[in-house]
């Protein structure tokens, strides 16, 4: 029995649980798809000061398959970052960073994709390209699920390389690539096994809403059935970056507090507690020290398991203001109004954003 035990790589166990990821039928599995590359490339084209746009193409392609691209216009991504991203699960850049994103995990593209691969057999298809002077580059990758690595099926693995010029739009046509001309941006295509429904919980509402929540965005449809609907920005501007916080101490759990102990770098309590949370002072951090009796001058990787919790319930018990809520940037009232009068039809449009609050140390805001 116990040679039969062996490791089990995040993906292999996502491959058999993907219902887990938002897979778990059809209809939701196409969904999930187009919302993950939306969330990229929604993501990618904010944090780089770009408005914008993004194309959406469904085609059925045989009973219950389809085949969904997704272009955006952002800023594209480096050559060797490419079949990271899209062939590696839990492989991201926000999973550390405490701020408001769509996507935080670095799993969603590349589930999306593996479970295309696993549903059709067809890899997954990324063209990207950074500056209309440089070279795109072209991968048909998929995931090796017992290792968690991309393995990339073209170009004698290793992509190929779409020159910047006439020759480019040749390379495109002679390798079937589908891709609207751009100086930068990415596309990614999936083939899978699904089901389009219109209605409620449908690619088309849940574009719909999306239009609503970020009316600075351009969105090109088109649906199955060859309808191609728009969705225009109503703005022009981006809205406010989030900013990045530390950890709150109220939403830090004894573990956690364990393990932050043992990794800081700090050579004193006391300026492990300024230094690794936010809304802590120096003489926040006095009054939690002197409450779980241990001195502020303490090398924090000797804090024993007891002190750790005596000071987990000092921090519990103290008054530490509420942590800043920059990091949540809220749609706006005139932003959602402006996204509703365009996709919504109606006579009357209110819309209502409520002051930030916290839970568990954790800013959120409802509008």
């Amino acid at each position: 029995m116990a040679a039969g035990q062996r490791d089990i790589s995040v993906s292999e166990f996502f491959a058999k649980n993907r219902h887990l990821l938002g897979f778990d039928n059809p209809r939701k599995a196409l969904l999930t798809t187009v919302k993950e590359a939306m969330d990229n490339g929604l993501d990618a084209c904010e944090e780089a000061g770009i408005l914008p746009e993004i194309w959406v193409h469904i085609e059925r392609v045989g009973q219950d398959r389809y085949k969904v691209g997704v272009q955006d216009n952002g800023p594209g991504i480096l050559r060797k970052q490419i079949p990271l991203i899209f062939g590696k699960l839990l492989y991201g850049s926000k999973f550390h960073r405490l701020r408001m994103s769509r996507g935080q995990q670095g799993i969603g593209i590349s589930a999306a994709g593996m479970h295309g691969v696993l549903t059709t057999g067809k890899p997954v298809k990324i063209i990207s390209k950074v500056s209309r002077r440089k070279p795109a580059h072209y991968y048909e990758i998929q995931i090796n699920t017992k290792l968690n690595v991309p393995e990339i099926l073209n170009g004698r693995g290793a992509g190929i390389e779409i020159p910047p010029n006439h020759l480019g739009q040749k390379a495109i046509e002679k390798h079937g690539i589908e891709w609207i001309e751009q100086d930068h941006g990415t596309r990614v295509t999936i083939e899978l096994e699904a089901k389009y429904q219109r209605g409620r919980g449908s690619v088309d509402e849940y574009l719909e809403q999306t239009a609503i929540a970020n009316p600075h965005v351009t969105i090109h449809y088109t649906d199955p059935d060859g309808n191609e609907i728009e969705y225009n920005r109503v703005m022009d501007q981006l809205p406010p970056e989030p900013k990045e916080i530390k950890p709150h101490p109220y939403g830090v759990e004894l573990g956690r507090l364990v393990s932050m102990l043992q990794q800081t770098e700090q050579p004193t309590l006391s300026k492990f507690f300024i230094h690794s949370f936010s809304r802590v002072s120096s003489s926040v951090a006095r009054r939690i020290c002197t409450a779980a009796k241990v001195g502020t001058r303490s090398n924090p990787h000797r804090i024993k398991r007891q002190e750790a919790d005596l000071l987990h319930q000092a921090i519990q018990a103290a008054k530490i203001p509420a942590p800043a809520s920059d990091c949540v940037v809220p749609i706006g009232e005139e932003s959602i109004l402006k996204g509703l009068r365009q996709v919504v039809p109606g006579e009357f449009y209110a819309a209502a954003t409520r002051p930030p609050a916290v839970y568990r140390g954790n800013p959120f805001q409802i509008e």
